[in-house]
Parts: C-alpha cells; sequence; structure tokens
C-alpha cells in the first residue's frame, strides 16, 4: 500500500505534528497538521531556508509583520528564508493538513547545516 497524506491523523492533537516525508540536498519536504492550534502569541518564526506551503485540507490565516493571509484547501505560498512569520489560526473545527516543502538555494547550501525544524 502506498503511503497517503490523509492517514494515520490522530482524532486529537495537543501540539501540532510535523512528519518529515523526505529530506536532502537542501530540501526537506514535511505533512504538518494542525487542529486549532496558532503559534504561541509573541514568536515568529525566522527560518534560515525558504519554506512553500500548501494547504490541502482544512483552513488557516498566516501573519506576516505587514499582511495576514487566508488559505484553504488548494491555496499555497512562498515564504523567503528569514521572513517572519506565524501561525495566527488554524480550524478548531477539522485538522488542516499542510504540504510545506523548506529549500535552500544551491549558493547557501554549500555554506549552512542541514535542514532540520
Amino acid at each position: 500500500m502506498n503511503p497517503n497524506l490523509f492517514a494515520n491523523i490522530p482524532a486529537s492533537l495537543p501540539d501540532e505534528l510535523a512528519t518529515v516525508l523526505q529530506e536532502g540536498h537542501g530540501v526537506r519536504i514535511e505533512r504538518i497538521v494542525s487542529h486549532g492550534h496558532s503559534t504561541p502569541a509573541g514568536f515568529w518564526y525566522d527560518q534560515p531556508e525558504s519554506e512553500w506551503l500548501l494547504v490541502l485540507k482544512g483552513a488557516a490565516r498566516l501573519e506576516f509583520e505587514d499582511r495576514m493571509v487566508e488559505m484553504g484547501p488548494g491555496d499555497y505560498i512562498n515564504i523567503p528564508a528569514h521572513q517572519k512569520h506565524r501561525v495566527a489560526w488554524t480550524s478548531p473545527t477539522e485538522p488542516t493538513v499542510w504540504l510545506a516543502v523548506h529549500y535552500r538555494r544551491q549558493a547557501e547550501i554549500a555554506h549552512s547545516k542541514p535542514l532540520r525544524a
């Protein structure tokens, strides 16, 4: 049986669940499951790698320093390295399933540590 992004989603999640699906050569692909989760108040992600996010199921709101972005199934966004952002809201009534691709440009790979969340 082939792996499925919608399989093995727990009924309740005390914390957001991130599962690494594949990684190597400056790229890490994750499935992230949120269910009413948000980034703690006052915390901003400031990641050394870029992140391409796709909402597969559910709904979410991302906050940037200058705007909010609403996301639903099929919506995607690219977040450049070091662009501060946070998850302001995810649906409390159903799981939000994300596909996240963290990547570095070729020039950044030679002088960086391995990708890890």
